[in-house]
């Protein structure tokens, strides 16, 4: 059976303007997180979703769950809807970070660690495991607030089926040059799983 995952970005945060963010937890204006929650209540309402959404633990993302569960929806917080951990890098401005790491980075772009912290294949995997989880439940839709790397990991794992082998579900396929840019701030986009 198909599955739906409708995935919202997090509202734009504050003060993270060329820097490197990840898992550091900045805020998000109080409106820009309301506003985004009712955009979510719409689309549900309009398209028959479940009242209940999956958000990350980091505020941009959970502030928008909060809002809803105030409005009787049921706010689920799982820690595979983090971001990508950047490790030392997190926090920094993208000017201080040394171009020869970017560049390893960028050279083993599945397998290496930016900033000492998590390979992009790990995202690929968490990404995979919430998915076939919600799929277990036989659930057919599934709305989350997450960060851009991992609805572009997700959208790269949901490429084709989840029992598949062939390329699009190899981590050592990825390239650099390749990976999608960043989803709009409080952008929707909807994918289905075969």
């Amino acid at each position: 059976m198909a599955l739906e995952l409708w995935l919202w970005r997090h509202p734009r945060p504050l003060g993270v303007a060329g820097r490197c963010i990840g898992r550091c937890d900045v805020p998000v204006d109080r409106r820009r997180a309301k506003r985004l929650a009712h955009q979510l209540r719409r689309v549900a309402r309009q398209q028959g979703l479940p009242r209940v959404v999956w958000t990350s633990a980091l505020q941009r993302c959970a502030n928008v769950g909060r809002q809803l569960a105030r409005w009787g929806w049921q706010h689920h917080v799982d820690q595979r809807l983090l971001e990508l951990d950047f490790g030392r890098w997190d926090g920094q401005p993208w000017a201080r970070i040394a171009h020869a790491e970017v560049a390893a980075w960028e050279a083993d772009f599945a397998l290496h660690a930016p900033g000492g912290g998590e390979p992009l294949a790990a995202l690929l995997a968490r990404c995979r495991a919430f998915v076939n989880d919600q799929a277990a439940t036989g659930a057919t839709a599934v709305l989350v607030v997450a960060h851009a790397g991992w609805i572009n990991a997700c959208a790269r794992t949901c490429a084709c089926t989840f029992a598949c082998t062939c390329a699009c579900a190899d981590a050592s396929t990825l390239r650099a040059h390749t990976w999608p840019a960043a989803p709009a701030y409080a952008s929707l986009r909807r994918i289905v799983t075969a």
